[in-house]
C-alpha cells in the first residue's frame, strides 16, 4: 500500500479508533499528517450522525498524547547517543527524521523550556519531534503530559474548525477533497495562533513585572 493508497484507506474509514490511531501515529517519529485526520472527520462530523466534533477533537487528542508518550519514553530510555544514531541512519531518514532535525528540536526546547512542549505543537516540524528533547532531558512526565494535551487540544481544536469551516462555506462533497484545502491553509494558521499565544502571554508577564 502506498501512501496515496494509505490516506485514501483513512479518509473512508474515518472514525473514533481510526483518529486516535492516526494520530498517534502523526505525533510520534513516523510521518504522517494530521490534516488527513481531524479536519475530514470534523467535516464528517457536522455532515452525517456517525461522529461527534467535540468526540472527534477528545479522541485526536488522545493519540496525540500516546505518540508522544512514545518519543518521550524512548528518548528517555535510550538516550542521547542511540537517538542521534538513528537521526542518521537510514531508518531514521525514511521517517524524514535527521540530525539537524534533533538539534533544531533540542535547541527550541533549550529556549522556550518545557513549555516548549506546548509551544512545539503549533510548529510545523518541531510538532512531531518536541518530545525527544522532553524526553532527552529528563522532563517530569506529569508537565510533559499537561503541556502536549493543552497544546495538541489547541491545534486538533483549530484542525476541526477548518473541517467546520469548510462544511459550513464551501460545496466539498468528499473528505479528500476537504484534506486538500484543509492542508493549505493549516500551517499559516498554526502559526498565527502561536503568534496571538505568545503576545497574550507576553501581556502578561508585562502587567506581571509591573507589579
Amino acid at each position: 500500500m502506498d501512501t496515496a493508497e494509505l490516506f485514501r484507506w483513512v479518509l473512508e474509514n474515518l472514525n473514533y479508533w481510526v483518529v486516535t490511531l492516526f494520530m498517534a501515529i502523526e505525533s510520534s517519529f513516523i510521518p504522517f499528517p494530521s490534516e488527513v485526520v481531524v479536519p475530514p472527520a470534523a467535516w464528517k462530523a457536522m455532515a452525517d450522525d456517525s461522529l461527534n466534533i467535540f468526540l472527534v477533537i477528545v479522541f485526536a487528542t488522545i493519540g496525540a498524547d500516546l505518540g508522544a508518550l512514545v518519543n518521550y519514553g524512548l528518548s528517555r530510555w535510550l538516550g542521547r547517543p542511540i537517538v542521534y544514531k538513528f537521526a542518521n541512519s537510514r531508518l531514521g531518514h525514511m521517517c524524514l527524521i535527521d540530525e539537524e532535525k534533533v538539534k533544531n528540536a533540542e535547541e527550541y526546547f533549550c529556549r522556550h523550556g518545557a513549555a516548549s512542549t506546548f509551544f512545539g505543537r503549533l510548529v510545523p516540524a518541531v510538532r512531531q519531534l518536541i518530545s525527544i528533547p522532553a524526553g532527552l532531558s529528563g522532563m517530569k512526565i506529569a508537565p510533559f503530559l499537561l503541556y502536549t494535551t493543552l497544546g495538541a487540544g489547541l491545534w486538533n481544536t483549530v484542525l476541526a474548525l477548518i473541517g467546520y469551516g469548510i462544511y459550513r462555506y464551501t460545496d466539498l462533497k468528499t473528505t479528500e477533497d476537504v484534506y486538500l484545502l484543509a492542508s493549505t491553509y493549516s500551517h499559516e494558521i498554526g502559526y498565527a495562533i502561536l503568534i496571538i499565544v505568545a503576545a497574550v502571554i507576553g501581556v502578561l508577564i508585562y502587567k506581571g513585572l509591573k507589579k
